[in-house]
């Protein structure tokens, strides 16, 4: 597996990323806002005028409900909705505005049986691991057609609940390896801080980013990509190895700081 160095805002030339930048991206969870959470109303400021900077774009493992409630819904009237591109499910589902609403144009779902097998695989190995709670907050198991994610708390889990659980991650980790050996056709990572995804093999986060370079005509590597996620085996860190201006954050606090950045250098 490649691997790549991975740095934190304060560790980069500012100056040359505001010069190469021709997109800007983020994670939405601990990146952009706290789990399940809408954004604060400085990261709304940020987040509406970059729109006007520079085309922003929102690559989350999250369903697009999440990416409205926490992002869209909070944005000011002056962010330029047609500079958006937003790509939920890890990049499996993608949505530009058409002047009226958010329209899909494109979804790479799973096979229904093969979402059903998913779903069944998580349970087994989540009882075993001793990850299997008989009370969870909401929903544990959310089919989303392109992604099926695993919650261990539940989609619902109170904030502290969720970032104290696997603060290293390690709980979700083997589940997904467990999960992963079951599929091998498909992509089996840790998501957010207790969920773990399965979508399409080679339908992640680096495929998103090149998707966007794709339809935008921005080479990769003028791509600036913001997220918390950013170790081996999170699911942020494929659009690291892309070849994108990866930035690693610990949480909106830092990402904040990086638009503000950005800000002053593309106004």
């Amino acid at each position: 597996m490649d691997v790549c160095h991975v740095p934190v805002w304060t560790e980069l030339d500012m100056d040359a990323v505001g010069a190469k930048a021709g997109i800007i991206a983020f994670d939405l969870d601990n990146t952009l806002a706290r789990s399940k959470q809408p954004m604060k109303a400085d990261m709304a400021r940020c987040i509406s005028m970059l729109t006007r900077l520079r085309p922003l774009a929102i690559i989350t493992g999250g369903r697009f409900e999440l990416v409205k409630s926490q992002v869209l819904n909070e944005l000011d009237d002056t962010a330029c909705r047609e500079n958006m591109h937003l790509m939920p499910t890890s990049g499996t589902r993608y949505y530009r505005w058409n002047g009226a609403a958010w329209h899909c144009e494109y979804a790479h779902d799973l096979d229904p049986a093969e979402r059903r097998a998913v779903v069944a695989s998580f349970e087994r190995h989540a009882r075993e691991q001793g990850l299997w709670f008989e009370h969870p907050w909401g929903r544990r198991v959310e089919d989303r057609g392109s992604q099926i994610t695993f919650s261990a708390l539940g989609q619902e889990a109170p904030i502290e609940q969720k970032e104290t659980w696997d603060p290293d991650n390690s709980k979700k980790n083997c589940l997904a390896a467990a999960v992963g050996a079951d599929f091998p056709h498909l992509a089996v990572h840790s998501g957010g801080s207790t969920s773990v995804d399965v979508s399409r093999r080679g339908v992640d986060k680096a495929y998103a980013v090149r998707e966007l370079s794709a339809m935008t005509s921005v080479p990769v590597g003028r791509v600036v990509y913001v997220g918390d996620r950013m170790d081996p085996d999170g699911n942020d860190y494929p659009a690291a190895l892309a070849g994108t201006i990866a930035i690693r954050v610990s949480g909106p606090h830092d990402t904040l700081e990086v638009c503000k950045e950005l800000i002053a250098r593309l106004s």
